[in-house]
């Protein structure tokens, strides 16, 4: 029995030896050691043996099984590294060919689109564009721009506040926070250049609001002009090229009375409806845009309030001497408007299919 086990062993040996693949390893794994096998089942019947046997023929198979094992483990290494060099070799890839199909090279976000857009109108004008920090002042935010200070708009449901201690003092000049709108820029701007001054401001600015048609962060883009002899007129026919270029070549505006802090006189400014004639929609139903009234409101403006430019006197704005107006949009509105989305926040859910579709 022993003398067969020997037997067994050498045969096993030399064909495990001998697997070429994967494949060929399995099938002597199984001829040797699987179930019906021969070497499993003398050790299944060891018992049966005469008792002065046992013992070495036992010990004899448990020693061929194990030596079995371990070559085979070690083949299957040696093997498995094999061919893997291979699959390496046949498998290697042209990284310097094309892609198949070509990926998609992206786009522009739709408010980038749109922003670029109304700055590209306003630059044709004459304007330039500036840029200031998020992280704003008290004083620049408010008070430098006549809110009073008991306007609500400093309220801290109102405003984000940025406490560097825990408290925060609204009435403070040099507490800080995150700009309510871009027109802190227009004081910064006056301060590092006397007039005349063109200049659109976009960027981001933050309220604490959320819902279809709010978001606690969007984008502005608020104008200033400042020169001699500036009228509303003025103001009237910036933002008619500005509707037009937009909207459409038909486009009017007009004018309505409203207020501002730092504006007088001030107005809310509507373009007429594009969507409709006279309120009806092409089905003959309400125009569903402009809620039939044919006109839709799309920014607030007006001239600069003389206060405004006391807080900037010794940088060349007398009041008495230079007269300006001032602007500011949504650009979230404008591209709402724009390409009919319904609500604000598709714009930052991050969705390819609505992305793609611009």
């Amino acid at each position: 029995m022993i003398d067969r086990i020997a037997q067994i062993r050498d045969r096993a040996e030399a064909q495990i030896s001998a697997a070429a693949d994967s494949g060929a390893l399995e099938a002597a794994r199984i001829e040797y050691l699987g179930r019906r096998a021969e070497l499993p089942n003398l050790l299944r019947h060891v018992a049966e043996l005469a008792p002065d046997q046992r013992a070495a023929v036992g010990k004899a198979a448990n020693e061929a099984r194990r030596a079995l094992e371990d070559a085979i483990a070690r083949k299957q290494a040696e093997l498995a590294a094999h061919e893997l060099e291979q699959r390496l070799a046949s498998d290697r890839v042209d990284v310097t060919l094309p892609a198949d199909p070509q990926p998609d090279l992206g786009r522009l976000h739709l408010l980038t689109q749109t922003r670029r857009e109304i700055e590209d109108v306003f630059v044709g004008l004459g304007f330039n564009v500036a840029e200031g920090p998020e992280v704003e002042t008290v004083y620049y935010n408010f008070d430098a721009l006549n809110h009073a200070p008991t306007h609500p708009s400093r309220l801290m449901s109102d405003t984000f506040y940025v406490k560097a201690d825990g408290t925060v003092d609204i009435f403070d000049p040099q507490t800080h926070l995150l700009r309510v709108h871009t027109s802190p820029m227009q004081i910064r701007a006056m301060e590092s250049q006397p007039p005349p001054i063109y200049i659109i401001l976009p960027g981001r600015v933050y309220r604490p609001d959320s819902d279809a048609t709010h978001t606690p962060q969007f984008h502005q883009i608020e104008g200033l002009a400042v020169d001699t002899d500036i009228t509303l007129a003025d103001l009237q026919g910036t933002l008619l090229t500005f509707a037009r270029a937009i909207f459409g070549e038909e486009r009017q505006v007009r004018l309505r009375p409203h207020f501002f802090p730092f504006t007088e006189p001030s107005v809310e400014v509507d373009v007429s409806c594009f969507n409709c004639t006279d309120g009806v929609a092409a089905d003959g139903r309400r125009c569903p845009l402009c809620k039939g009234t044919a006109w839709i409101e799309i920014l607030g403006a007006g001239m600069v309030d003389p206060n405004v430019f006391e807080y900037v006197r010794e940088h060349g704005y007398d009041p008495e001497q230079v007269q300006g107006f001032a602007f500011g949009m949504g650009i979230e509105r404008i591209a709402m408007l724009k390409h009919g989305i319904p609500d604000l926040r598709l714009f930052f859910d991050n969705d390819v299919r609505f992305l793609e579709q611009f």
